[in-house]
């Protein structure tokens, strides 16, 4: 379990970086809009949502309130996988190194 919460951290950390950057260095909507003229921009685009919507019906299942759920889920869709480590980081601790607990939630106690 240190190994994952030390990847997911390090997810955040380069998440984080590469956000700053592309924020400060480039165009979002210009940028954007040249991906999305590139056939392969486009299959990344599915590709990368196709993840996002992956890993938030997890978010949703591991969740008990809908309303977490949602502000995870929103911000997936916003932040990407800057979200998906944080949340993964922030459930491993929350896990206590169990396994189950952090890959059901509070649904691990039905077992």
């Amino acid at each position: 379990m240190k190994l994952a919460k030390s990847i997911s951290w390090m997810g955040v950390g380069a998440m984080s970086l590469a956000l700053f950057h592309g924020f400060t260095a480039g165009d979002f909507f210009a940028d954007g809009g040249m991906i999305l003229d590139n056939p392969w921009g486009i299959v990344s685009m599915v590709d990368l949502y196709v993840g996002f919507i992956l890993f938030s019906m997890w978010i949703y299942f591991r969740e008990r309130s809908i309303v977490i759920s949602i502000a995870w889920i929103t911000a997936m869709m916003i932040f990407g996988f800057l979200t998906g480590s944080l949340y993964v980081a922030i459930n491993l601790g929350k896990s206590e190194g169990d396994w189950r607990k952090f890959f059901m939630g509070w649904r691990s106690h039905d077992l």
